[in-house]
């Protein structure tokens, strides 16, 4: 660890986040190993540390002999200002050393609004930031997560994206790089090499030319590169690598509690949904399984808090059986059971009684739009019957405090339904009235709403995001319709919203725009009080591009995607007849109860849910 920072310390906030040296973390000899992996989170050690996705991948690099995986996160205002001042590199946590120094940089992006955060640390490594301008094997550049599935925004950057789950792709373009390293291959050759593997998406070897209209004209791979990269799947969750010896953070976190993946993929469809689209099929992980990992992780770390965790955990069917099985443990000691969001159709008595042995944190339903009708056209497959048995179940056994969540300017959304978000808040308040086993402690019904941002490989990326203008008008009037005391009302950013939305489904001429906004001081853009859409807005102009042009059109059903290299498994005519559905207000049953064809079944040969 470099000297110099025993002076800038003691003057930041937080000064825990730069200094590692945490219980679990990994410390290799560096002259035993071969390769060195600078594992980039493009947000705050906070945020980084609370994701799972970066623990697992940490550690399976880290069971690689001959592989050190080292943390890097993203610094907050003040420790970058003093880094800069004092001339020192970003470095990484367990050694100290600078990321310049390291073979591979990996990102781990899940939002594109960490765009130039990235931007932002190989600034503060000492790096160029196009790929094209670092010419050498190492340090070679890569990303990850959910945001690479459109990956063209930041492709003139990235040396390659992985796309789909590491778990085994990883390790696998970390044993070519160390044959590239021990044979003495360029970077070019390694390129074409690492572009045979499945998941590896290497932009510079794809070339796209675009209409006068702006819209792509037509990719084009080159040097034998793939004309679809395919995602990588985990197959067998039993056999995948889950960090029960995770590294206890210094300071607190986001999430400071373990966290047990109880299944990948969902069975839902939501036609919003990226991540129920990109994560299919569904896979579960086997109940004894995680009873063992669950305690195990418990014990090790310390932790009083354990959730259970999926994109829809209630749909996890041994759920109960998971829990009785965590019991007994969680209670001796004193261990607190907790899931996230939950299914309004299948909160059950049965489920409550063993979420209340816990303490009584509020519950999360997300019925995301305010009538059936609407419900019907994004396939949330929720019902108000089903939204209030579950708050009848809820209030009867002593909660009185529930969240709801929706979105606004969903696909053929109306005033009508936005105005029954406030007489769905108003129902909660008269259920609890109704229902309610005690009333001493009154009740609390939080709203909150999101502004709808189409994503690429839904049903809805196509789709136009409504103007921000209009977003603000059906804000103030729900805002307006909303009276009952009981119910706050909570909504988000729009300016964010509207950004994420132009880089979401953005090409590559986004990188100017990119590395201008980041050259004008945009950082840390997912935090309100760093993120300005003026420096967005400036260099959109300055550049000659149009953000309206990415967020507020609606594509032709024969238009080439900037996407349209890569395949998650669904196909494009299964999520375009989803479209179509969706304008009829017709639901998709979801996969347990029967297949839709989306060609995710491909992936398990022919077999996808399998309960």
């Amino acid at each position: 660890m470099d000297k110099r920072l025993d002076r800038i310390l003691p003057g930041v906030q937080k000064p825990a986040r730069y200094v590692g040296g945490e219980y679990n973390a990994v410390m290799k000899d560096k002259r035993e190993v071969d390769l060195r992996f600078a594992f980039c989170f493009p947000d705050t050690y906070e945020i980084g540390m609370s994701n799972l996705g970066y623990r697992i991948l940490y550690g399976v690099l880290n069971e690689m002999p001959g592989v050190w995986c080292e943390r890097v996160f993203t610094p907050w205002t003040d420790m970058e200002e003093a880094l800069r001042a004092s001339g020192i590199p970003l470095y990484a946590l367990e050694s100290g050393d600078p990321v310049n120094e390291f073979d591979i940089i990996g990102f781990s992006i899940g939002y594109e609004m960490a765009y130039t955060a990235m931007l932002n640390m190989l600034d503060l490594s000492g790096l160029p930031l196009r790929a094209q301008d670092r010419a050498a094997l190492a340090p070679l550049v890569i990303a990850g997560g959910t945001a690479m599935y459109n990956a063209e925004p930041v492709a003139d950057f990235i040396d390659m994206a992985l796309i789909g789950e590491g778990e085994e792709l990883l390790p696998e373009v970390a044993e070519l790089f160390r044959r590239a390293k021990r044979e003495g291959w360029d970077k070019p050759r390694f390129l074409r090499a690492a572009a045979q593997i499945q998941g590896v998406y290497v932009p510079s070897l794809y070339d796209v030319s675009y209409k006068e209209d702006g819209a792509v004209a037509a990719i084009t791979p080159l040097d034998g590169a793939p004309e679809k990269v395919v995602k990588r799947v985990v197959h067998d969750m039993n056999q995948s690598y889950y960090p029960v010896k995770t590294i206890v953070p210094s300071t607190e976190i986001v999430h400071d509690r373990v966290t047990l993946e109880v299944f990948r993929g969902c069975i839902r469809g939501c036609r919003f949904c990226q991540a129920g689209y990109v994560y299919r099929p569904v896979r579960c992980r086997g109940r004894d399984q995680l009873v063992e990992y669950g305690k195990a992780a418990i014990q090790d770390s310390g932790y009083q808090e354990m959730t259970l965790s999926s994109l829809s955990t209630s749909d996890y069917p041994q759920l109960v059986g998971l829990c009785d099985g965590l019991e007994s443990f969680c209670g001796e000691n004193h261990v607190n059971l907790s899931l996230p969001s939950l299914r309004a159709d299948n909160f059950s008595m049965e489920l409550m009684q063993r979420l209340q042995k816990g303490r009584k944190a509020g519950l999360t339903f997300a019925p995301e739009a305010g009538t059936q009708r609407l419900r019907d056209a994004i396939n949330k497959n929720v019902t108000e019957e089903d939204l209030t048995r579950s708050l009848e179940t809820a209030f009867s056994g002593g909660w009185n405090a529930v969240k709801l969540y929706f979105m606004l300017g969903l696909p053929t959304e109306t005033d009508e339904d936005v105005l029954g978000i406030a007489e769905m808040a108003n129902h909660a308040v008269h259920t609890w009235r109704e229902t309610a086993s005690s009333k001493n402690r009154g009740v609390r019904i939080t709203v909150s709403t999101s502004w709808f941002v189409p994503k690429p490989f839904t049903a809805f990326q196509w789709e136009p995001q409504i103007s921000r203008e209009e977003y603000e008008r059906r804000v103030k009037l729900l805002r307006n319709a909303i009276t009952a005391k009981a119910v706050t009302y909570n909504w988000h950013d729009g300016d964010t919203s509207f950004l994420e939305a132009v880089l979401a489904r953005g090409d590559r001429r986004l990188g100017r725009v990119l590395e201008l906004a980041f050259r004008k001081g945009a950082r840390l853009d997912a935090w309100s009080d760093c993120f300005d859409l003026n420096r967005w807005l400036e260099a959109f102009r300055e550049c000659g591009l149009d953000p309206a042009f990415y967020a507020n059109r609606e594509r032709g059903r024969d238009e080439i995607l900037p996407w349209s290299m890569i395949s998650c498994h669904v196909s494009d005519a299964y999520l375009w007849h989803q479209r179509e559905l969706a304008y009829q207000s017709v639901t998709t049953p979801d996969c347990r109860t029967q297949c839709s064809g989306c060609g995710a079944n491909a992936v398990e040969g022919g077999e996808c849910y399998r309960g």
